[in-house]
């Protein structure tokens, strides 16, 4: 304790100190004994605490009074080095307390350890319940779960169970509900399923955890057919069933689900919105989008991080870059995606030179590159054509930045050198790289084939594509294409007819569009919308008045080339 005292010297003052725990407390003629015990005083300072001086100076405070030897209040002061993200005091202070934990302490510093740098010292305090002569309760087993699932043990888990059997707390909803979700997260559905079927009482918590595992494992149909059996439901489920729709590429169900939340009158939270933008992101839906954003500042949402970022992505795939760069201009914190995301954004609207200056700022802010950046730099220099910025960045990820290339980025730099002409640089980096190529690289190498009709190499490419996926008809048809391109009639006939003999139909192709913050779907030749009649009775008028259009253009034309060969030009254009 001295050796503490003396480390922050100045900074703590006992005087000061107490001045400001009165200040705190209720300064009442009526004030309580309790209001004025040291106790009292020390919780009310744990709520001021913001940082590690904090946490000092009430430590020291603690110490000088013997609240230390109190289990109650040591844990109340784990708990608060925990919630500000200092782990390693947690454990010092746990590991140098002399007196006997009871078990309220023990579940303070499994809970606190439970991250993924300590989970492992979680687990090996748990075990030192039975040791210390104390029984488990049903605080100590979820805990204990939870740093399994992130140490990605599933044999601590299942031994973890078998000592809930034993101990006979495996009939308490909490250990269940905790049980459900640890097998869930380990791909266990089927035991997560009959833990949930066996059991005889059931909170929304319980059927929260059960319907979150099914969406997490993208068995999305599970999930909502076991949502519409809620007896109860809040603001988790819905978000839950939301998030499964968006995760799985099914945006329309996710807004769907998200508008009929608002109808029941659920208040979405913050992270109801992180799914919903995500669904906005992926079909562009700019208007749904927009009000969300809108809700957000108008309920006084906190704009968590996760959430300015979703707000970027929606922005940026929605085509209104300026809105994704005020809202990043806006943020107070930024991560390593927002940074990425706003690149990545500047990128796709092909403002390349806006998108290297981004990634320089963020080096000067101190902020690394990750993996995923370096996937949206090189898809800058994809879109804007910059070659030779892509090799060197391509070829300084691992000697500047320590980031060694994954697939993902030989795909990348494979599609930048393709679409640019560098055929044989391209396919001697597939040569080279120490992966097996994968669809989307010859994918790439087939449509630089067409580009600039390379029929050798598009050839090969679909060789390799028909291996894994036989019954694409884009890759037939981008062949055939160059086939035809070279006048080639005979080889542009043999892929249409290899096309019928193994049944490849062509995919028809398909839209969307927003009218009234709801998405439209349409598909080549399909009739099901309700209003189908009305829209290609519109379409017949717009195509007649194009081909009218296109004749008066065309006599236009044909005028003008007459009038200039019989030198009647100008008076042509006069008129």
């Amino acid at each position: 304790m001295v050796h503490l005292l003396r480390r922050l010297g100045s900074h703590w003052k006992r005087s000061v100190l107490e001045a400001l725990l009165f200040q705190i407390s209720p300064a009442t003629s009526t004030a309580t004994a309790t209001a004025a015990s040291p106790s009292y005083h020390l919780l009310s300072l744990l709520k001021q605490c913001s940082n590690l001086k904090h946490l000092h100076q009430t430590h020291c405070f603690m110490l000088s009074r013997g609240l230390d030897q109190d289990n109650i209040l040591l844990s109340r002061f784990i708990e608060a080095c925990s919630s500000l993200g200092f782990s390693h005091y947690c454990l010092s202070i746990f590991t140098r307390h002399k007196n006997p934990p009871d078990i309220y302490l023990f579940n303070t510093i499994i809970k606190a350890l439970s991250n993924p740098e300590f989970s492992i010292l979680s687990i090996r305090i748990y075990n030192r319940i039975l040791a210390c002569g104390l029984r488990f309760d049903s605080y100590s087993l979820p805990f204990a779960l939870k740093a399994a699932v992130r140490l990605l043990a599933i044999y601590v888990g299942r031994q973890i169970h078998s000592q809930a059997i034993g101990t006979g707390i495996v009939c308490d909803v909490h250990v269940v509900t905790a049980l459900i979700q640890m097998y869930a997260s380990f791909g266990c559905i089927s035991e997560a399923r009959q833990l949930f079927d066996g059991a005889c009482f059931r909170d929304v918590a319980f059927w929260n955890a059960m319907v979150a595992g099914y969406a997490k494992l993208g068995d999305i149909d599970n999930a909502r057919h076991l949502f519409e059996r809620m007896p109860e439901r809040n603001v988790i489920s819905w978000t839950a069933v939301i998030s499964g729709y968006a995760q799985i590429d099914r945006p329309n169900e996710a807004i769907s689900m998200f508008r009929r939340m608002q109808l029941e009158e659920v208040e979405p939270d913050e992270i109801a919105m992180l799914a919903a933008l995500s669904a906005c992101a992926q079909l562009g839906a700019l208007e749904l989008g927009e009000w969300i954003h809108n809700y957000i500042d108008r309920h006084g949402l906190s704009k968590i991080v996760p959430l300015n970022n979703a707000l970027i992505d929606m922005y940026a795939k929605s085509g209104k870059i300026e809105k994704a760069l005020q809202v990043f201009k806006n943020m107070k914190h930024k991560s390593i995606i927002t940074w990425t995301s706003m690149i990545d954004g500047l990128a796709s609207h092909g403002l390349g030179r806006e998108a290297f200056e981004m990634f320089s700022c963020m080096e000067r802010n101190g902020i690394k590159p990750n993996e995923i950046t370096f996937m949206a730099i090189l898809s800058a220099c994809n879109h804007v054509g910059w070659v030779e910025m892509g090799r060197w960045y391509f070829k300084n990820m691992g000697t500047k930045y320590g980031i060694h290339p994954k697939i993902e980025h030989y795909g990348c730099m494979i599609d930048l050198l393709g679409r640019a002409g560098f055929l044989q640089e391209a396919q001697e980096l597939v040569e080279g790289m120490p992966f097996e190529a994968n669809v989307p690289i010859w994918g790439s190498l087939l449509a630089a084939a067409r580009i600039h009709g390379d029929a050798e190499l598009g050839e090969r490419a679909l060789q390799h594509l028909i291996k894994v996926e036989p019954h694409n008809s884009g890759n037939y048809t981008l062949l055939s294409n160059i086939y035809a391109a070279q006048s080639k009639w005979n080889e542009a006939g043999i892929v249409r007819r290899v096309m019928r003999d193994t049944s490849v139909k062509k995919m028809p192709g398909g839209s969307c569009i927003e009218v009234n913050s709801k998405v439209h779907e349409f598909v080549a030749d399909d009739k099901s919308h309700p209003q189908s009649e009305r829209i290609y009775e519109v379409l017949w008028k717009i195509n007649l008045q194009s081909k009218m259009a296109m004749h008066v253009q065309m006599e236009h034309v044909e005028m003008l080339e007459s009038n200039k060969k019989s030198g009647y030009i100008l008076t042509s254009i006069r008129a």
